[in-house]
């Protein structure tokens, strides 16, 4: 995103934390909450340790009437969290291996839901080193900044205004970006939900 480089530089040195801000941008349909949530920083505190994202990548999914979503066949226990209240996070586990965190978007019943795909550490940075185990390609996928905010299958059903995962800053200005189709979907592969900042570093 715009702010990427500069967050990517000033990494190593921590940033003071900020509240939670105004969640208003989640009650939008999930594109437009997708693209609203680029430039914003994720922040999670775990056993103390206080990791801060500024997201790059994000997917948009629509709900029930999207075949690419969990929300497509039915309601159930795992998807839940989905048609709750817009700032829900959901998360679930791919492939049985790697958990990925999604902020629910829309009316509640209508579980539409954002993906955070990617990202640049902007506060935290040894704390993610060492819960990836290296120092690159460090948040360059949805298991991967899942596990760089040690987020797991424990905070899904819990909200951004309370819970252990918050959106500490808006950009203060939209951020330029490019679409693409969704990655690892079976189902509606043509739809440019993807949504990719420009100047990534």
């Amino acid at each position: 995103c715009g702010r990427c480089h500069e967050c990517h530089r000033r990494g190593t040195q921590g940033n003071s934390l900020t509240p939670s801000v105004d969640l208003a941008l989640l009650a939008l349909d999930a594109p437009n909450a997708a693209i609203a949530l680029l430039g914003a920083v994720v922040t999670t505190e775990f056993e103390g340790q206080h990791v801060s994202i500024v997201l790059c990548e994000v997917e948009a999914y629509l709900g029930a009437g999207d075949p690419a979503s969990h929300a497509y066949r039915s309601r159930t226990a795992r998807n839940e969290p989905m048609f709750q209240r817009s700032g829900t996070v959901y998360v679930y586990r791919s492939y049985g291996v790697h958990w990925c965190m999604n902020f629910v978007t829309g009316a509640r019943d209508d579980p539409q839901a954002v993906l955070l795909r990617g990202g640049v550490v902007s506060h935290g940075l040894n704390t993610v080193i060492a819960r990836r185990g290296r120092r690159i390609n460090l948040t360059d996928g949805p298991g991967k900044l899942a596990q760089a905010l040690a987020v797991t299958g424990s905070v899904t059903g819990s909200h951004l205004e309370s819970g252990p995962v918050s959106i500490s800053s808006l950009p203060s200005q939209r951020v330029s970006y490019t679409t693409t189709p969704r990655i690892g979907v079976g189902s509606a592969t043509a739809e440019l939900l993807r949504f990719v900042s420009l100047d990534r570093p």
